[in-house]
């Protein structure tokens, strides 16, 4: 995982400014010292603050060189500049913070410990002026000690949780735009594949029916001196393969549409769908709807496709001359209901053609269920549910 830098978490730079400001400003208000000592100080101060506005990246040993020449700093300061004890106390504490932007934890740790070191040498090596031997006492050394020990490991956890939870931000903004680019990916595959299941319906489906209707109408054509009945039957049959060609014509664009309802209830839109149906086909159509609540446009869609997708399996494979539709609302489920008399099919030999699968997923889609019963010879029964969330009740 990849390190955050002070430009990537401007808090952590301004609270590094703060802490160099205030150790050069105890500097200056120090008694007793010589001006350019002052000034030695506090170019050494800058310098440290400087070497923050850009950590290294690369090697491991560039970031040990760079944190060896922070050490070196803070050394020469104190021993050879008579920087302040407060001021190293800071010095390492800003040492630390970057620490965590450069390295793993056993890192951290190690630059922690060092900085504990320097900060206890200071404290009993460091020569003591004789006018403040009294005021320094050992339980004085002690308590520094700790207070800079507790002071330095509260900061560890605490850049180290800020840059935990920066870079799980960042990470999830990146899994979002991921997500987004994926789902993009999809959804034109998905177009892309519906593109080419409606071409290759309308080249079966479209052609087949067309190409079937000019047979019979030059059959008509042929024997309609000779045998008009049967030159008759030739124009009813190429009569109903128009409605039939027709009807796919009408799916194939309704399928085009993004928005199959057009922005109708869906009563109206399946109201519609059937009265086209049964002019185009002439089987009759019994249609019942109790529904008392408005629902959202997935369901919408997904019931009016399942209809539109029985319709058309009806028209081709049923034989059938009368349908009923019914959509209902109960309790926590809608409920679609599409039954025909036709000639029927055992679903076991035929789980997937016929549209089928296509609106079983539908409905799976929403957590709903699909069903589907038939027999030879006493037409087929499609049963849907689909429940409804409690935002939606």
């Amino acid at each position: 995982m990849a390190r955050l830098t002070y430009q990537s978490f401007q808090l952590l730079l301004n609270l590094e400014w703060l802490l160099l400001a205030t150790a050069i400003f105890m500097e200056v208000l120090l008694p007793f010292q010589a001006s350019w000592t002052l000034v030695l100080r506090v170019i050494t101060i800058a310098t440290f603050g400087l070497l923050g506005l850009r950590l290294p990246t690369g090697t491991l040993i560039s970031k040990v060189l760079y944190t060896g020449l922070e050490f070196g700093l803070i050394a020469i300061a104190a021993f050879q500049e008579g920087l302040s004890n407060r001021s190293v106390f800071l010095l390492c504490l800003v040492m630390v913070m970057r620490s965590c932007l450069l390295f793993k934890r056993l890192g951290q740790v190690i630059v922690l410990g060092l900085s504990l070191l320097t900060y206890t040498s200071l404290l009993f090596v460091k020569p003591v002026l004789p006018a403040k031997v009294a005021a320094v006492a050992y339980d004085w050394r002690i308590s520094n000690i700790l207070l800079f020990s507790l002071t330095l490991v509260f900061a560890l956890l605490l850049i180290n949780a800020l840059i935990a939870e920066r870079q799980s931000r960042e990470q999830l903004e990146t899994a979002h735009q991921q997500l987004r680019h994926y789902a993009l990916r999809i959804e034109d595959q998905a177009t892309l594949q519906e593109r080419n299941r409606i071409a290759r319906e309308i080249h079966d489906g479209l052609g087949h029916t067309l190409a079937a209707q000019t047979i019979q109408i030059n059959n008509s054509i042929l024997v309609w001196q000779s045998n008009p009945d049967q030159a008759l039957s030739a124009v009813k049959q190429a009569k109903k393969l128009g409605a039939e060609a027709l009807l796919e014509v009408r799916k194939s664009v309704s399928v085009l549409r993004s928005n199959p309802l057009q922005g109708l209830p869906l009563e109206t839109a399946l109201q519609k769908l059937l009265n086209d149906f049964q002019q185009t086909t002439g089987i009759k159509v019994i249609y019942q709807s109790q529904l008392s609540i408005s629902l959202p446009s997935e369901i919408n869609t997904t019931l009016y496709r399942i209809v539109q997708e029985s319709l058309t399996n009806i028209t081709k494979h049923a034989q059938a001359h009368c349908v009923s539709v019914e959509v209902q609302q109960r309790s926590t489920l809608i409920t679609l209901s599409i039954h025909d008399d036709g000639v029927g099919f055992n679903p076991t030999q035929n789980t997937t053609g016929f549209g089928l699968q296509g609106m079983r997923e539908r409905a799976l889609a929403l957590s709903g269920q699909f069903s589907i019963e038939s027999q030879p010879g006493n037409g087929c029964r499609i049963s849907v549910s689909l429940p409804l969330t409690p935002q939606i009740l």
